[in-house]
């Protein structure tokens, strides 16, 4: 495997999330595989693999599989998988997220306790999983990584019931690194700015938020897929080694603004 501390070359890495060639997910597998990594990518059902499955023979993706969370079974199938055929793994990204639409839409303290389940099975627990399945194929270490967003630290308007699970879901990442940092395996929550991703066009005025974001963010400018991608590769590289467990915000700065 490359020691090389600017490069993906030799790394094997799993991208779960990938929708269509605006997801975050893509923009991040992009970049790994532009600094040449080997990648393994899933799609959601049969719906979705017509949509996906263009973009992982454009990238290389020497394993495709069906991952629905929701499955049982089907997240260890992947992983099973994925030892068959490398026999370990450097680097996964959890860029998955779902809130029933009536909870997403609704009031936080009026989501049931099913809708609250389906939430944190798909946003958060899902990643813990994907962590412990990945724990014993990053034996020489690596690196996870979570998509979350400036809602699991404050109150955004229509963000609703996901901005209490993207905290739950920062929290798990902390924990994470904490637990499996003495194995070299280091663990990033990556909170980009509003980007236009099939998951938000499930929030209300959303339109609203891209604007605010571009004029009060101290680089005036919208994040892009490419932007997230990109500072992940880095995250993934040798070079990034001792960064671990805090909240990476590519946003342009606006988390930082009142």
């Amino acid at each position: 495997m490359s020691t090389k501390r600017g490069t993906l070359e030799g790394k094997k890495g799993l991208v779960v999330g990938i929708a269509n060639d605006n997801s975050i997910a893509y923009g991040c597998a992009q970049a790994f595989r532009q600094f040449g990594a080997e990648l393994a990518v899933t799609y959601l059902n049969e719906k979705a693999r017509p949509h996906v499955e263009p973009l992982a023979k454009a990238l290389g993706a020497s394993i495709f599989l069906p991952l629905d969370v929701m499955r049982p079974g089907e997240m260890q199938a992947v992983f099973d998988e994925i030892r068959r055929k490398w026999g370990r793994l450097d680097f996964a990204v959890h860029s998955i997220a779902f809130a029933p639409k009536q909870a997403l839409h609704g009031r936080v303290v009026d989501v049931s306790e099913p809708d609250f389940h389906v939430a944190m099975r798909v946003s958060c627990h899902s990643f813990l999983e994907m962590a412990r399945l990945a724990e014993p194929l990053m034996s020489e270490g690596g690196t996870l990584f979570a998509m979350s967003y400036y809602g699991a630290e404050k109150v955004v308007k229509n963000y609703n019931i996901m901005g209490p699970v993207k905290a739950a879901l920062e929290a798990v990442c902390r924990y994470a690194a904490a637990e499996l940092g003495p194995k070299g395996i280091r663990v990033h929550p990556i909170s980009p700015g509003p980007l236009k991703t099939r998951a938000a066009s499930g929030i209300a005025d959303f339109d609203e938020l891209l604007d605010q974001a571009a004029a009060e963010a101290p680089a005036r400018s919208l994040v892009s897929i490419e932007d997230v991608g990109a500072a992940c590769a880095a995250l993934a590289m040798d070079g990034a080694k001792l960064i671990t467990g805090s909240t990476i915000y590519i946003d342009g700065g606006f988390h930082i603004m009142a």
